[in-house]
């Protein structure tokens, strides 16, 4: 406590009550930039959807804010993929399927994984029996749609394994050209797609399913990513991101429905043909997807990483596999 001058005394400590009052100021500050949130971009890689739910939860609930940490999530789609979105700077945090960031990875694009959410594959190519498709060489010649770059690694190391060539159609947000007979095949998440399908009035048994899993490309999917610079020049950052997008996951499986209600005014905002129940069933699938191996929520072992980085470099569609130390770093 500053005591004051005594009347009729000279004092000396008069620029000590300054100082001192300066100093309490510039500490107060400090703090409070240091108290700051951090202003951040995630971008999906994918229109909104329980796909992400974990994320939208996250920000639903403050886990971000509570990490110190101003999150924007950016609407993703065919449009808005989160390579371009990172390599202009539009966005910090993107979500990628490990496939597609080994390669952009061995092609020059540095980016990192902090988590890796879906340790197995869900991407399938469906075709329908009548057709005369029941095998992967059924496909060859035929019309296929397929997903941007961001999406179609292991359809094409499908293709390439059994040396068949497609004709390719582009494929959007939905499975209307192949319900119209437009394509013999099409692209798939069994979480999504798949469900539709059936919702449009197919009988599974009609269906010849090509799972990429079943076919010896099992690769992960889903995992959270920033660029090699943003781990370096704010590692903190990387980690309170990480560690809320978890706690967000978390909270979703814990509470489904709270969950769908999040996640339902995103599809709401954006305009989307979806419904909640098709939203729970994604839900669903994605939790058991994502939990079901008994592996911590984010892990990525070096074994998995490697077995996805050598089918890819097997089929031709990577130069050269990233070494595990620089793709994969702590964050969690």
């Amino acid at each position: 406590m500053f005591r004051g001058v005594v009347p009729g005394r000279p004092s000396h400590c008069w620029w000590q009550a300054i100082f001192w009052s300066l100093l309490v100021l510039a500490i107060g500050c400090a703090n409070a930039r240091a108290a700051a949130p951090q202003q951040a971009a995630l971008i999906p890689q994918w229109e909104p959807q329980a796909q992400f739910a974990g994320y939208y939860v996250a920000l639903a609930k403050g886990f971000y804010a509570a990490a110190g940490v101003d999150m924007r999530i950016l609407r993703g789609g065919p449009g808005a993929p989160p390579s371009e979105l990172l390599r202009q700077g539009k966005a910090q945090f993107g979500t990628f399927f490990l496939p597609t960031a080994i390669r952009e990875r061995a092609d020059g694009f540095l980016l990192v994984n902090l988590a890796q959410f879906v340790p197995h594959s869900n991407q399938l190519l469906v075709a329908r029996k009548a057709d005369g498709i029941r095998g992967p060489a059924d496909l060859d010649g035929r019309r296929v749609s397929l997903w941007g770059p961001e999406f179609r690694l292991a359809p094409e190391a499908l293709f390439r394994k059994h040396g068949i060539r497609v004709a390719e159609a582009p494929q959007g947000f939905t499975v209307d050209l192949f319900l119209r007979g437009g394509v013999a095949a099409c692209s798939a998440m069994r979480y999504n797609e798949y469900h539709a399908l059936l919702n449009s009035g197919l009988d599974p048994d009609e269906l010849t399913v090509f799972s990429m899993a079943e076919y010896g490309l099992d690769l992960p999917e889903d995992g959270l990513y920033a660029l090699e610079s943003t781990w370096k020049d704010n590692p903190g950052l990387c980690r309170a991101v990480t560690q809320a997008s978890i706690a967000g996951w978390r909270y979703a499986f814990a509470h489904p429905e709270e969950a769908l209600d999040i996640v339902m005014e995103h599809v709401t905002a954006a305009h989307l043909p979806t419904n909640r129940m098709h939203q729970q069933w994604m839900l669903e699938h994605l939790r058991q997807a994502m939990t079901g191996s008994g592996e911590p929520l984010g892990d990525l072992p070096r074994a998995r990483y490697k077995t996805a980085a050598e089918a890819l470099f097997r089929a031709g569609l990577i130069p050269a596999i990233p070494a595990y130390e620089a793709f994969r770093v702590d964050a969690r």
